[in-house]
């Protein structure tokens, strides 16, 4: 299936042989796993409990979403706007440039059209009506991070993507130009011509792989992204880490960070933070602005769909963390963030979610301000 992707060869391959991170077969986390981060007296959930999905780990009803067109189609005041899309998926306007996040727009986390994690509604816009792209940042292969309907669509916009050692393949695999393709190691930089932006990969503690036999064959990554005027983090996915330090050390202060708080589990506490750890996490970058991502979307752990949303809501307030939470499409500035308003409990009246072909935030506008690919 073309949707499993294409392991590393060839100059690609001698390219990630000379990470410091390589063992010899596979990347590896370098820095030691932080004690009581994983619980070893808890097995993790088996695959029958995986997929026997309870009530609780699906939203009763769609959430409520916003078209984020009319919106996209002014600068923002400050220079710096986010719009959650889902997941992991944002874009970001950011002086002047377009930046898109982990794209999935696929019905399912999954190699498969008809089996595995189905999202709870659809993305807030087709995206076939997304405006001009200036970049595409993918931190790792996991499929609920890199997609390859996604891709397929997004090769057309000519755009670079930017990601992690290895990661290229897939891109290329699916028919992305070789040289729209940047791949880093982390702590390497990319600097987008003739614009004041670049992007670093910076560490994260995690994993990859699209089948059982390419486990870590390729790079994870976090990202750093620097303008003129704004620095933000994105964490992609990750548990937590000292490593985050050394990213405010080197990097830092940071006008907005983008943090993974969902599909956490005892027996994944070193692979992902889930919502106590990300504000753990969020002292360690030096605070800032905290949009939670990897929510809302899919039902990846055991927990409850909205678990790390209440968590986040009863302890921010605690860690004096300036927390933000945008509806779906919901295009926010972080110099303008609001306090947050528990939406996402509007999905309890919302009755079941509707057919995932319908159009949540209204119906398209007769004209846009870019054009359509």
């Amino acid at each position: 299936m073309k949707s499993l992707g294409r392991r590393p060869e060839g100059s690609r391959l001698e390219r990630l042989r000379a990470s410091r991170l390589w063992t010899g077969e596979a990347f590896r986390n370098l820095h030691p796993i932080l004690p009581g981060l994983r619980d070893p007296n808890t097995p993790p959930p088996t695959l029958r409990e995986f997929l026997c999905t309870s009530d609780r780990r699906v939203p009763p009803g769609p959430l409520p979403a916003l078209s984020p067109l009319e919106s996209w189609t002014k600068p923002p005041a400050s220079g710096l706007r986010v719009t959650w899309l889902g997941h992991s998926t944002l874009l970001i306007d950011i002086d002047g440039l377009r930046l898109l996040t982990d794209p999935v727009w696929g019905l399912r986390a999954s190699p498969l059209r008809v089996a595995g994690p189905r999202r709870f509604q659809p993305v807030p816009v087709p995206l076939r009506v997304l405006p001009p792209l200036d970049l595409v940042l993918i931190s790792h292969d996991h499929y609920d991070h890199l997609d390859y309907p996604t891709i397929r669509q997004l090769r057309r916009r000519g755009m670079p993507f930017v990601t992690s050692l290895g990661v290229g393949a897939h891109l290329e695999a699916w028919g992305v130009p070789a040289q729209q393709i940047i791949e880093l190691d982390w702590w390497e930089s990319y600097t987008l011509p003739d614009a004041e932006l670049t992007v670093t990969a910076t560490p994260s503690q995690h994993f990859s792989g699209r089948t059982p036999g390419s486990r870590n064959s390729t790079l994870w990554s976090s990202l750093v992204i620097r303008s003129a005027r704004h620095t933000l983090f994105f964490s992609g996915d990750t548990g937590l880490t000292t490593e985050y330090q050394a990213i405010r050390e080197r990097c830092g202060p940071f006008d907005l960070v983008m943090l993974e708080v969902g599909a956490f589990h005892p027996a994944w506490g070193d692979m992902h933070l889930g919502p106590e750890n990300a504000l753990k996490a969020l002292t360690l970058l030096g605070g800032g602005p905290f949009l939670p991502i990897h929510w809302g979307t899919f039902a990846l752990g055991m927990h409850a769909w909205d678990q790390p949303a209440e968590t986040l809501l009863q302890l921010a307030p605690r860690s004096a963390a300036q927390l933000m939470m945008p509806r779906l499409g919901e295009a926010a500035e972080p110099a303008h963030a609001e306090r947050v308003e528990p939406w996402w409990r509007e999905a309890a009246t919302r009755g079941r979610p509707r057919a995932l072909g319908s159009l949540v935030g209204g119906t398209l506008p007769k004209t846009l301000p870019w054009p359509l690919d």
